[in-house]
């Protein structure tokens, strides 16, 4: 984990003592003040007769005249956010010593008010967690369990910003079951690009229906992003349409008997920018994306201008059994048991997709090897690949996918397999290659000027690239050379010249800070 969490281990002890010791002297002053209310109205009126409608199909309404704790009272228990408009009018705190901005207090919430479906009881806990979807490739959530993750928000689903269709995303059973195995409390969302109402039950029956197997504990989240392109099947759609669909999506997951939770960034939601969001905060859970913000007492969270119970404040997480970077998160609520599923009856094993990180085009034709080549489970030479058979010369396979990383997905006997593309040929009756003229297996040689030593041919070409998350630059176009060091790492935003490519072993050439090094292509973009 980042240095983030280990200032959590040390907070979250201290923080849940003085929160119980917070709750305890609340309900007594909550208690007292509804017995004088009570006392109040019974000598001014005579009587008072209370009626309560419990609504299970609808979310409560936030209470109006709930009056907030004093900011200054140390045995505040209930959070409560305070907006610090600046002389523009925006939300952003300042730390000026000169400002003159005044400070106001925002509208106060009662947290038993938004909706919650748990039956396992919700508390006042700091947890924290992390939110993955297949870009994450095959997790190991035994890693990640050791970290001390307390949740896992996952990924099932979204909605083609163009076409429409509803898909689940290839890696969100795997997630939830791995999670759930490894004592992870599992949350969910699903990408929405929801045009209707009625589009919006749709993507919230079909969450329902993909999770009813899984113990989901924490919420399940409301996500749409990239309204604003014109690519977007959302893109004529007003602030209004777009936050009653999400509206129209969350009262169904409750419906369903789950915790709905909206996500955003902050900048969409502050002074209800881009989203009613004071509509939305004051029925369901916020949860909010603010990168780059202070951590250092990230047990109360910046000030937003709004109320938000979650927020993800990086998404340059480093977490053990991830590979890459990974979003994190902070959920001011914890739970006091792990629910049980909806659906108790059996559900299939599911497995890893491990071709999530790699795109594949569907092919169907002849192939064998060129002279040998090794047949692995995973489309990658790392530690987590097994070489589970050799493809010889004159055996015949048949290749379903090619991927422009330079693997193909391959069938024997029935069996799917990955091999290096360079290492196979279509010309079935071809002569085995000898091993002088047949180069290293590996999609892991690239091409470099004659001088270097390195015998792979690039294609010369002059672009800048950036990487699409991060990507390793090397000194050799190979990860299995054992004088193949990483020299750099290439965040997404820093540009690199990529000076050659090869397209058949899915390496490219770039010129970083004066070197010449190399990396995979699949994982850098042109910067247009």
């Amino acid at each position: 984990m980042n240095n983030d969490y280990e200032k959590l281990d040390r907070t979250l002890v201290q923080v849940s003592s003085r929160n119980r010791k917070k709750r305890e002297l609340q309900r007594k002053r909550i208690l007292i003040a509804s017995i004088c209310g009570v006392v109040a109205v019974v000598l001014i009126i005579g009587a008072v007769v209370l009626v309560k409608i419990s609504k299970k199909d609808e979310p409560a309404e936030v209470a109006q005249n709930v009056e907030a704790p004093s900011e200054e009272d140390p045995d505040s228990d209930v959070k409560i956010e305070v907006i610090y408009p600046d002389e523009e009018g925006t939300s952003e705190d300042t730390t000026d010593p000169e400002s003159t901005v005044q400070k106001e207090s925002g509208a106060a919430i009662n947290v038993e008010d938004i909706v919650s479906a748990s039956n396992v009881g919700e508390n006042g806990n700091l947890t924290y967690g992390i939110d993955v979807s297949k870009f994450q490739g095959t997790i190991d959530w035994a890693q990640v369990a050791s970290t001390g993750i307390n949740f896992a928000m996952v990924r099932v689903g979204y909605r083609d910003s163009v076409t429409g269709e509803i898909k689940a995303d290839t890696n969100a059973k795997y997630n939830m079951q791995e999670a759930e195995k490894n004592g992870i409390k599992v949350g969910a969302y699903f990408f929405s690009t929801a045009v209707t109402s009625t589009e919006a039950v749709e993507e919230a029956d079909w969450v329902a229906n993909y999770i009813s197997k899984y113990a989901i504990t924490y919420p399940v989240g409301y996500n749409c992003e990239g309204f604003e392109n014109s690519s977007s099947r959302q893109y004529s759609l007003s602030k209004d349409d777009r936050s009653n669909f999400a509206v129209a999506f969350l009262n169904e997951i409750y419906k369903k008997g789950y915790t709905p939770i909206f996500y955003a960034s902050k900048n969409e939601m502050a002074n209800d920018a881009k989203w009613n969001t004071s509509t939305l905060g004051s029925k369901f859970k916020i949860w909010m994306a603010w990168y780059n913000q202070d951590t250092s007492n990230i047990a109360q969270g910046p000030q937003a201008g709004f109320k938000y119970d979650m927020w993800q404040y990086s998404n340059q997480g480093s977490v053990a059994g991830i590979k890459g970077k990974v979003d994190v998160n902070i959920a001011y609520f914890g739970y006091n048991g792990t629910e049980s599923a909806k659906d108790t009856s059996a559900r299939e094993v599911a497995s890893a997709d491990v071709e999530a990180l790699m795109k594949f085009t569907d092919v169907n034709e002849a192939v064998t090897a060129k002279s040998k080549t090794n047949l692995r489970d995973k489309p990658s030479q790392g530690a987590d690949s097994t070489v589970k058979t050799t493809l010889l010369n004159g055996v015949v396979a048949t290749r379903t996918g090619v991927s422009n990383s330079g693997w193909s997905r391959v069938v024997l006997d029935g069996v799917t397999y990955y091999a290096v593309s360079s290492y196979l040929t279509t010309d079935t009756s071809a002569p085995a290659q000898t091993e002088a003229t047949q180069q290293p297996e590996t999609p892991d040689a690239a091409p470099a000027p004659a001088a270097s030593g390195i015998k792979t041919k690039f294609t010369d070409v002059n672009e800048t690239i950036t990487a699409k998350e991060m990507v390793n630059l090397r000194s050799k176009p190979s990860v299995t050379d054992t004088d193949s060091a990483v020299v750099v790492t290439l965040h997404n935003g820093q540009t690199a010249v990529r000076t050659g490519i090869n397209n058949d072993l899915g390496w490219s050439r770039v010129e970083y800070n004066g070197q010449v090094l190399y990396c995979v292509s699949s994982f850098i973009k042109v910067v247009e």
